[in-house]
């Protein structure tokens, strides 16, 4: 039992936009860096602080977030966590000094952590065939946001000032709060599930304690919370110190960073739906695909990332499409992480599964650009050349690595668990 065809397409064009406009605000702030560090003067250590602050908060409200989805209406508290994106960005373009600042925009992670009952609500409009390209397409939510704010920040934001910038993405928040609260309805938990297509009535199923102990019962959602933990470190890392270090260790002007980042970062927003539509399409044919496309994604990325940043400084064309060669390959895992977590854990808990994800991502996350910052201040003062670039690869690589091992442990366990939802489901179909 599923919503109408065209309204769940409605549904997805809204959190599509929020979407947008959420991580447009969000990777606002890394395009404003070179603004920002001169109003007051920062080191890579306080850089990296800002981004590693919202982390953290945002980290420690994923479960609580994950809680309240899976007990009450998700729409309802997609409109709330919209409000506070942006009250907490207003916050911010208020911000006097550096510690104020700092604060504000920590307060910025409690709407961060708020997407799990977005893919949940989402995972009862769109069956499980089809998940991966529905992911893929919001998750290209985030390299469009992250464009958006570049142009903003090296256009309007150069005549206006980054504060009255922020002051406008604040108020697209508020406007999609009303938006959400207005047009966005429930659906019964588990609606779009196969076992449930010729059921009138979805059992009435909801969060229990007990149920969240299955979580940690799975194996391969174990290790996807293995990965995760080191898996956003690439993501975290490049989005906090890409833009200051083509600035000021390429020596690029800012129309060359965004010659350059600009058609990467397009590639790069292709790469969510590919990797999902190659996730789905591999899923039909085993239930290890998505595993398997997810760790041809992190292998390739690593192997293209340090070819990459080790081409000479001169060479701004080769370099430019190997960035763009390299984007498509990083996010190839990110659509297939969320269906997986979907494929396996029972509707009434997803939520909650995607939160503890996430909160484990997101601790491990809020740690990488604070450590590269340290990186690269400790490598500057060894006097080594290129600091920020060889702090960039040593998080970026080495994370990878471990997310393939991760991945590879996962085939052995991710058929099994699949199986065993589909089992209870039918047995719920069949009462």
């Amino acid at each position: 039992m599923t919503s109408s065809s065209k309204y769940r397409w409605v549904i997805l064009g809204v959190f599509f936009f929020f979407m947008l406009l959420h991580q447009t605000d969000k990777m606002l702030i890394n395009p404003l860096a070179i603004q920002i560090y001169r109003e007051w003067n920062l080191t890579d250590t306080q850089w990296g602080a800002i981004s590693t602050a919202a982390l953290i908060v945002g980290s420690l409200f994923y479960p609580f977030w994950g809680y309240l989805y899976d007990r009450y209406a998700r729409s309802k508290l997609l409109a709330l966590a919209s409000f506070i994106w942006g009250s907490t960005t207003w916050l911010s373009a208020i911000a006097p000094t550096f510690n104020t600042f700092l604060a504000t925009r920590a307060s910025t992670g409690i709407d961060d952590s708020s997407y799990p009952g977005l893919y949940s609500l989402i995972a009862d409009y769109f069956k499980p065939g089809v998940r991966g390209k529905i992911y893929g397409t919001l998750l290209l939510t985030q390299p469009l946001g992250y464009m958006i704010g570049l142009v903003l920040a090296t256009t309007v934001a150069v005549s206006i000032g980054w504060r009255n910038i922020f002051f406008i993405t604040g108020g697209l928040g508020i406007l999609m709060a009303l938006i959400i609260l207005l047009f966005v309805k429930d659906l019964p938990r588990g609606s779009a599930e196969p076992e449930f297509e010729t059921t009138e009535q979805v059992g009435n199923y909801h969060f229990e304690w007990s149920k969240v102990k299955e979580i940690f019962k799975k194996k391969s959602l174990i290790m996807m919370d293995l990965q995760g933990f080191f898996g956003a470190f690439p993501w975290n890392t490049i989005i906090a110190f890409m833009f200051i270090y083509l600035a000021e260790e390429r020596g690029y002007a800012e129309s060359e960073i965004l010659l350059t980042m600009g058609p990467a970062i397009i590639v790069l927003a292709s790469g969510f739906f590919i990797g999902g539509a190659a996730g789905d399409l591999f899923f039909k044919k085993t239930k290890k695909g998505r595993i398997y496309t997810a760790l041809i994604g992190v292998t390739v990325g690593a192997i293209l990332l340090y070819l990459t940043l080790n081409i000479p400084a001169g060479e701004k064309t080769l370099f430019a499409v190997m960035m763009a060669i390299t984007a498509l390959f990083i996010p190839i895992s990110s659509a297939n992480v969320t269906s997986t977590v979907n494929d396996v854990a029972l509707p009434e808990i997803r939520s909650s599964a995607l939160a503890i994800q996430y909160f484990i991502e997101s601790s491990g996350a809020a740690l990488a650009p604070l450590m590269t910052g340290i990186f690269a201040d400790a490598l500057r003062e060894a006097n080594n050349p290129k600091p920020r670039q060889t702090a960039i690869l040593i998080i970026c690589i080495s994370a990878w690595i471990l997310c393939g091992i991760f991945y590879l442990i996962t085939t052995r366990y991710i058929k099994d668990d699949i199986d065993d939802l589909h089992q209870k489901l039918s047995a719920r179909a069949a009462k």
